[in-house]
């Protein structure tokens, strides 16, 4: 696939979900399985930060304030605009215009200040280094063209002794099943096309990325389907299909 002059955008992957860009906030809609996987998201990311900055007290209204969040493909804002609840001051950057343009107005509905940019991670370089307390890349690697330079791209954003959080898709046979068969074809949550088997990444593969950017991985953990319920949640063991995995940059 057609890399931009960014290296690290994949130019056929932006166009996958421009077409659907309108849909970003339509809960039964194209990014219905985003929808319902964020709270479980959310509840990783809030615990990740917690513990890594020690916070005095995560039970206020807003326990994040202060600390700088960089959201890597935020799409249209769905964990931009918890984080900017929690306190933290947001900023948003995607490689597709339209789906700024989405993240924008409902921000502006909310009655919340994020701030979005269309382009690249490395396009924010280098004015803005070390600039970021957390970097959030959430599936978004296994759409990218260069997964190395994309990661070198988080790390040289973070602050020394900062917090970068992954989230993607371990490639496994159980992977192709769930998340391309059933999800694209059978149950067709998603569009056909959405995802590309041979760009998901084992967790030793991100493992051994982050240490060649000089990161360190902290945290893994994966996310699984409640059958019965039909809601995500996290599991300690299980990283066939989606896992996380938290990294910190050394200070």
């Amino acid at each position: 696939m057609p890399a931009s002059e960014n290296n690290t955008i994949d130019v056929q992957e932006i166009e996958n979900f421009a077409k659907d860009s309108a849909h970003w906030w339509d809960e039964s809609g194209p990014f219905r399985p985003l929808h319902r996987l964020n709270p479980a998201r959310m509840s990783y990311i809030r615990q990740q930060i917690e513990d890594h900055f020690s916070l005095s007290d995560p039970a206020s209204l807003a326990p994040f304030k202060g600390l700088k969040v960089l959201d890597i493909g935020c799409g249209g804002g769905l964990v931009c605009e918890p984080m900017a609840r929690l306190g933290a001051d947001v900023n948003g950057i995607d490689a597709d215009r339209n789906a700024i343009d989405v993240a924008i107005a409902h921000a502006a509905q909310s009655g919340l200040d994020i701030a979005y940019r269309n382009g690249s991670a490395e396009s924010l370089l280098p004015k803005e280094s070390g600039r970021y307390d957390v970097v959030l890349a959430l599936e978004i690697i296994e759409h990218v063209a260069d997964r190395d330079a994309f990661i070198e791209s988080c790390a040289a954003l973070c602050k020394p002794g900062g917090l970068i959080i992954f989230s993607t898709l371990n490639r496994t046979a159980k992977s192709y099943a769930m998340s391309i068969i059933a999800a694209e074809y059978i149950l067709r949550w998603v569009p056909r096309g959405t995802h590309s088997w041979d760009k998901f990444v084992r967790p030793s593969e991100l493992a051994a990325s982050l240490r060649h950017a000089g990161l360190s991985a902290v945290n893994e953990k994966g996310l699984v389907i409640n059958p019965l319920s039909g809601e995500f949640q996290i599991s300690d063991k299980d990283v066939d299909v989606n896992y996380f995995m938290s990294a910190r940059k050394p200070d």
